[in-house]
Formats: structure tokens, C-alpha cells, sequence
């Protein structure tokens, strides 16, 4: 697993080859023309749902997060909507904590915390995440631990597929994967005349017998 300054990457008691081996078998690593929210065009899309519909699935990532973040003192674990919410709920029930999840603003931009949820002044939260591209569902939720009072203590996600996102804090990714993205005008996939689709519209392939 690739080691970083600010953000270290650890050994956790999962290897990244099993990770992917989870998200292959489930068919939420999908290969084909793929138009991201970005707006960029893919050879590769991620379909967290996949795994996270596979209750003993899900159990055995968020472990190797708990295991890890397990002597951080952890109160509180937090994610963003919608796959941060079951995340960050089975990494806080392993952990003795509470979860909470952090949802988009409608007036401005920007996660803020809802429904009653609040932290103490210097509350120690975890923020988790399924799959990180740009890094700005964390950053937000981030802003929004801090906003609260809380102090960040760390940062783990499943799936590291960014560019080297690193928010100056401990960190954690259970499998880090390269997936080439390519402006619609600069697209090799649309050059060989490849249909793109958009994630979410099309049939995933049938997942391996579980």
C-alpha cells in the first residue's frame, strides 16, 4: 500500500488485492464508456452500492477501518450522504461509537449537520467516505465536523482513486486504484466510436455467484 507524508497510508488487516476482489465479485467494478458527474469520460466506473448492499461485505471493510482507527479514542463517526451514511454506521457500531452523516446545503454550498445532530466542543470524530475522487465530499464534511466544534482525528475511505488528495490529517484508504478520466473533446473512447452512457442508467454485468 503506497505511503504518503501528511496522509499515511497504513497496513490494515486487509489487503488491497482483496478489496478489489470484493468489488470485482460484486460487479461495482465496472470497465466500458462511462460519462462521470465531472462531466469527464471514463474507461472505468465504480459503483459503491454494489458492495455496500452485501451486509458481511461492508462488515468486513469497515473492520479493517475500525482496526485501524481502534486506539484513535473515537466518539463519533461521521459521513457524507447517501454511502457514508451506512459506512460510517458500521464502522461506529464495531467501534462503540455514534454515527452521524453530514448532508448537502440547499441555500449555499457546502455539508452541514441536520436532524438534531450536534457535537461536543473537541468531540473526536472519524470521517469516512466510500470512494474518494475529487475529495470534496470529505473536505465538506470535514468543514463540517469543525463548524461544529469537533476536532478530526482521521480520514478513511474504501477506495482511493484521486490524485493524490491529501487533507493534512492521518488517512487511510483501503485500496488505491488509477482510473484515467478524459475531457468529452479529448476522449479516446468517443475517437474509437465507443457509446458512452451515464453510471446509474445502464444494467450492471451479473456479479460473480456470492
Amino acid at each position: 500500500m503506497s505511503a504518503r507524508t501528511s496522509a499515511e497510508y497504513v497496513v490494515v488487516p486487509i489487503e488491497p488485492s482483496e478489496v478489489e476482489r470484493v468489488f470485482r465479485e460484486a460487479g461495482a467494478l465496472r470497465d466500458g464508456h462511462f460519462i462521470l458527474s465531472s462531466g469527464k469520460h471514463s474507461p472505468r466506473y465504480l459503483e459503491k452500492f454494489q458492495v455496500l448492499q452485501h451486509p458481511r461485505d461492508t462488515e468486513r471493510l469497515a473492520a479493517a477501518i475500525a482496526e485501524w482507527a481502534r486506539t484513535s479514542e473515537v466518539e463519533t463517526v461521521a459521513g457524507p450522504t447517501t454511502g457514508g451514511i451506512i459506512l460510517a454506521h458500521e464502522v461506529a457500531r464495531q467501534l462503540g461509537a455514534r454515527a452521524i452523516y453530514a448532508e448537502r446545503r440547499e441555500a449555499r454550498s457546502g455539508r452541514e449537520f441536520r436532524r438534531g445532530f450536534t457535537l461536543r466542543r473537541g468531540e473526536r470524530v472519524l470521517v469516512v467516505d466510500d470512494i474518494l475522487t475529487t475529495g470534496g465530499s470529505v473536505l465538506e464534511t470535514i468543514d463540517a465536523v469543525r463548524e461544529g466544534g469537533g476536532a478530526v482525528i482521521g480520514v478513511a475511505v474504501l477506495v482511493d482513486r484521486s490524485d493524490g488528495f491529501a487533507p493534512g490529517i492521518p488517512m487511510l484508504a483501503l485500496w488505491r486504484l488509477e482510473v484515467p478520466t478524459y475531457p468529452p473533446s479529448e476522449c479516446p473512447l468517443c475517437a474509437s466510436g465507443i457509446r458512452a452512457t451515464h453510471p446509474g442508467t445502464s444494467p450492471a454485468p451479473a456479479a460473480a455467484a456470492r
